[in-house]
């Protein structure tokens, strides 16, 4: 049966850690940041060569305008208003992924911009719209089943519902806040065993011990700090062993 799964890979790149170039060798996907919390044109230019070099689909990664926090502070900003800064960002990456003889796949906002459309239609719609506007042919990455997605969905765009290896889950189905002791999970193996239930069970078993059923067409992998690495070879290597291929 798991001969015939095939999940995305995805990871967040050019945010100023220096193992994006090998991370890069095990992902199918590179969401890129766009200046707006982390990276600048440089960045975003070296992260597309090597999504390039390396055969790796090519994404934006679009923020609030929040490089203080990482793009992890909560805001209220106008729908116009976060419709023309994702707008401005995805043409950024794009115009650069074209100059490199390349081209922007998908779109997969970041942090607190991300959590926030995963609950409030009007910022999922003012995402999903400038997405739409750049090219409706982009790709819409959210977290699975969450409002960002729907919002995809009505205008038409191709979606991504995407789960995290090493988060949380709520039994609404949404992650626990970063901002919550047990957000993230420090056990490779807790993580690796939580991603095979994801991806081949289409569920997820919350902090409450509710079992919440997920789509899982992308898996995202965090790249901070070196162990980022170890743990993507890791989970390739039981996507392997259960037969589960990798592509973007």
């Amino acid at each position: 049966m798991a001969a015939n799964i095939k999940v995305d890979l995805n990871a967040d790149l050019g945010e100023g850690c220096d193992n994006d170039q090998a991370l890069l060798q095990l992902v199918s996907s590179a969401n890129i940041a766009c200046g707006f919390h982390a990276g600048d044109a440089q960045t975003m230019l070296q992260s597309v060569r090597w999504a390039l070099q390396y055969g790796v689909a090519i994404g934006a990664h679009p923020s609030f305008p929040d490089r203080e926090n990482f793009g992890r502070t909560a805001m209220q900003l106008p729908p116009e208003t976060v419709y023309a800064q994702v707008v401005y960002q995805l043409g950024a990456l794009a115009a650069i992924a074209r100059a490199e003889g390349g081209k922007m796949v998908h779109v997969k906002p970041h942090g607190m911009l991300y959590n926030q459309a995963a609950t409030d239609p009007a910022l999922a719609d003012a995402i999903a719209r400038a997405v739409h506007s750049v090219d409706p042919a982009l790709k819409l990455v959210g977290l699975a089943g969450s409002e960002l997605i729907r919002a995809g969905k009505r205008l038409g765009l191709a979606t991504s519902q995407e789960v995290f290896a090493d988060r949380r889950y709520q039994s609404s189905g949404n992650l626990v806040p970063r901002s919550q002791p047990d957000a993230l999970i420090e056990s490779d193996e807790l993580a690796l065993q939580q991603t095979l239930m994801m991806v081949q069970q289409q569920k997820v078993v919350s902090r409450e011990g509710v079992a919440v059923p997920v789509q899982a067409d992308t898996v995202c992998l965090h790249g901070d700090g070196e162990h980022a690495l170890a743990f993507a070879r890791s989970l390739r290597e039981a996507f392997r062993q259960q037969n589960i291929q990798v592509s973007a």
